[in-house]
């Protein structure tokens, strides 16, 4: 990091100089709409830093990034930074990135940190890497301050017991999953084929074993019985057949990462059908 910060009054002090124009002295117009915090484990840095930056100039906000470090000493290291990008007609966009390292005990109490760095009367999302651990001070502090908590179960090696534990916090908060989102060309192409597929009794996904859970889920759920799925591991969704004959390929590209986060921060409020899927994929386990 930069600049070495060690308090939350040090990270306020420094967001409030680097608002300030060097040129012309006065304060940039402040164009956050949201304010989005991201746990960010140790081993997904390099995944998180590269949708960031791709995500800068979609969705102007305040952006947490927390490390948790548990097993350092109890102390924050944070950097700070403002990057602000023209928009045409001599306007520009700015994005505040706030970087902070949770050395120690800080690893178990975020929200201490991060409340006092929240926009007021915006809303807050809450991008969690790797498997969340359920249960846990962090996760259940986090969750209490937020309005949306975004997940990507394609990152989570406890398919589909997870979802059990997951679909308890759909009363708490409103959850959106990017593993979901992936299916949604194919959840189309599938509902396209009613009422041909009203009988189905088996279906098999080449596709990470999220995506093959959902679909599955997603089915069960709305047929209201239980459907059989085979799985063949695959790192991105190339097919799915239904009672061995191959569904039609959905027209389209996948979208990018970023495109993928982009579009779940403009979601406020529950998804219905996300959550009977991930209830009917947890009970099939």
């Amino acid at each position: 990091m930069a600049t070495a910060l060690t308090s939350i009054g040090e990270i306020e002090t420094q967001l409030a100089e680097l608002r300030i124009d060097p040129e012309t002295g006065a304060p940039f117009q402040r164009t956050s709409v949201i304010t989005h915090i991201a746990w960010v484990p140790e081993e997904w840095v390099a995944a998180a830093e590269d949708v960031l930056a791709g995500l800068a100039e979609r969705h102007p906000s305040r952006t947490i990034v927390l490390v948790p470090a548990p097993g350092e000493e109890d102390e924050l290291e944070a950097g700070v930074e403002i990057d602000c990008y023209p928009v045409g007609d001599g306007r520009a966009v700015c994005v505040e990135t706030i970087r902070i390292r949770l050395g120690g005990a800080h690893a178990s109490a975020p929200a201490s940190v991060v409340q006092p760095l929240l926009i007021p009367d915006l809303p807050v999302f809450l991008r969690w890497r790797g498997q969340p651990p359920f249960g846990s001070d962090e996760l259940d502090q986090l969750v209490d301050v937020v309005d949306r908590l975004i997940v990507d179960s394609t990152e989570w090696p406890e398919l589909p017991a997870a979802y059990g534990k997951l679909a308890e916090l759909f009363d708490r908060v409103a959850v959106s999953d990017i593993a979901w989102a992936r299916t949604s060309r194919w959840r189309l192409q599938l509902a396209s084929l009613w009422p041909g597929i009203a009988d189905v009794k088996r279906i098999r996904v080449s596709g990470t074993a999220a995506q093959a859970q959902l679909l599955a889920g997603w089915l069960r759920s709305r047929l209201g019985r239980e459907i059989e799925l085979e799985h063949e591991p695959a790192d991105r969704l190339e097919g799915v057949e239904i009672d061995g004959e191959p569904a039609p390929f959905p027209p389209g590209d996948p979208p990018e990462p970023a495109e993928l986060l982009s579009d779940e921060l403009d979601r406020f409020g529950r998804d219905p059908i996300y959550e009977a899927a991930v209830k009917a994929a947890a009970g099939a386990a």
